[in-house]
């Protein structure tokens, strides 16, 4: 079973469906779900560090477990939903201050326009 804050490589679908890639992502869904269920969310990460408005740099000096071969960069505008029967291998742990950091650039991306308004 795959662990929140997890960094593995699985084959993500284009957008298209009709091919896929291998390609790095880390698990964001809570370990207690990935128990329950067979699929696991999970964030893109690329190491193309030329878009930071949608993602968070990250380093070896981020990871709790593992390396990483170049600095990188998690897409927070790039989530899956995927079967954790395709993972094809594992690459270390985030740590969890870096992990928490991509949560509130998710969070920020997702919140719909006006929300902030309407709370005030």
């Amino acid at each position: 079973m795959p662990n929140q804050r997890e960094i593995l490589l699985l084959p993500i679908p284009f957008t298209d469906l009709r091919s896929s890639k291998r390609r790095p992502v880390i698990v964001v869904s809570p370990d207690k779900y990935n128990q329950l269920k067979k699929d696991i969310l999970v964030a893109a990460i690329t190491s193309n560090l030329s878009n930071e408005a949608t993602g968070i740099l990250i380093r070896t000096s981020d990871m709790e477990e593992g390396t990483l071969l170049h600095d990188s960069m998690i897409r927070f505008d790039k989530l899956y939903c995927l079967d954790q029967r395709i993972i094809v291998k594992r690459f270390g742990k985030l740590k969890r201050e870096t992990y928490m950091a991509m949560i509130e650039k998710i969070c920020s991306f997702i919140e719909l326009e006006g929300t902030q308004e309407q709370r005030s």
